[in-house]
């Protein structure tokens, strides 16, 4: 590794680690502009960007936190992740968020856009829908409808108001941050070895709590210094497709085990906010419609988004053939509805397709990893050995 990669590595590291959100802290000091916290998956970043406001990704505190008050608010029956969230809201770790915002994943999101409206009613908490129809004059006008109502209530908190022009240009920005991302990916399906799942997560999720234009030179650096890495070589690994992690993130030392036990990640579902638009959104004509048009035809496959006529688990066996992958991993978050009850269609597409598989689940603060470890390990050597891939 370079001394540079070194560096932004550490440094992606260290905004992952501190969940008290100093780069959000530092740049609300110094612009005053207002922080709006969301939860995974979706929420229009470039709509708050355009208004002055930093939108800022919540993906708990992993094993790093001990959740005491957060175990009070839910069942121990669901995810790891509203708990997490609600310790760290009431630790103080969020104080520098104006609001958060809630998007339509689940029943238990949707609770916890509730429970922030009681336990902060100062601040900003909406519950951001989506639209479950796709006709552009249905569920398109809802959605639009849904962005305006937003639009307006930054604008009550004090944020900019809406200018077009001013969101034509946010696009565009976003626009360079996601086509960073993309080449990223392009550039592990290519060369897995020369960049490595656990790095390129760290950039990701990094990228969640600084401001877009921060995060599109830190991206662009690390893609340079990544191509000069000359002492990373191929190994006899497995290519890999992940899926099923798209709101509740894995710990990193679950994505190292993977990777250890004679994996290569080529495709995965981390952070799904940076790829959950496919290409670019135009930045001509009204920029309310061209949001809506995006997330209408261009969004990707999700547990958490209605796919029409599309037949569940098509896109996924579509991606493995795309990466040229040997195999699937499910890697679903433990009580997480939407991908649990989604996995068995998956599944069967995967095996009609005659692509090998195996699943295991997590939570974010999962710490124990050797079981991972053997059933991914064995996994790996059945492909390699048996499978004639």
């Amino acid at each position: 590794m370079t001394k540079r990669l070194n560096e932004l590595v550490a440094r992606a590291e260290m905004l992952n680690q501190d969940y008290t959100l100093p780069e959000v802290r530092r740049w609300k000091a110094t612009t005053g502009g207002l922080a709006i916290g969301y939860m995974p998956v979706y929420v229009p970043r470039e709509l708050l960007h355009s208004q002055g406001v930093l939108p800022v990704g919540i993906v708990g505190a992993g094993a790093d936190l001990e959740i005491i008050r957060g175990d009070a608010y839910y069942q121990s029956y669901i995810c790891h992740l509203p708990r997490s969230t609600i310790e760290l809201g009431l630790n103080g770790s969020l104080d520098c968020l104006d609001g958060m915002l809630f998007p339509a994943t689940c029943d238990v999101i949707r609770n916890l856009s509730g429970m922030w409206k009681m336990l902060f009613p100062e601040k900003l908490s909406r519950y951001v829908d989506v639209p479950q129809n796709f006709d552009p004059e249905t569920g398109g006008a809802f959605f639009r409808a849904e962005l305006e109502e937003l639009c307006a209530d930054l604008t009550v908190r004090g944020a900019r108001a809406f200018e077009p022009d001013a969101l034509r240009k946010s696009i565009e920005t976003y626009n360079e941050n996601r086509k960073l991302v993309r080449s990223l990916y392009e550039q592990r399906l290519a060369e897995p070895w020369r960049l490595p799942t656990h790095e390129l997560y760290l950039f990701l999720r990094a990228g969640l709590a600084m401001p877009v234009e921060e995060h599109t030179a830190m991206l662009g650096e690390y893609l340079e210094e990544t191509t000069l890495c000359t002492d990373r070589v191929p190994m006899d690994q497995a290519r890999v497709v992940l899926t099923g992690s798209f709101c509740e993130q894995p710990p990193i030392g679950l994505i190292k085990t993977l990777e250890r036990s004679g994996c290569y990640i080529v495709d995965d579902d981390f952070i799904q906010i940076h790829r959950w638009i496919r290409s670019d959104i135009p930045s001509d004509g009204d920029p309310f419609d061209n949001l809506v048009q995006a997330f209408l035809a261009d969004s990707i496959a999700s547990p958490i988004r209605y796919i029409d006529e599309d037949v569940k688990g098509q896109e996924l066996c579509d991606r493995v053939r795309h990466c040229e992958a040997e195999g699937v991993l499910f890697c679903a978050p433990s009580f997480c509805d939407p991908a649990l009850l989604d996995q068995p269609m998956a599944v069967a597409a995967v095996e009609a397709a005659e692509i090998p598989w195996t699943s295991f689940k997590f939570s974010e603060n999962s710490g124990q990893f050797q079981v991972i470890r053997e059933q991914a390990g064995t996994f790996a050597d059945s492909i390699k050995l048996w499978s004639g891939r």
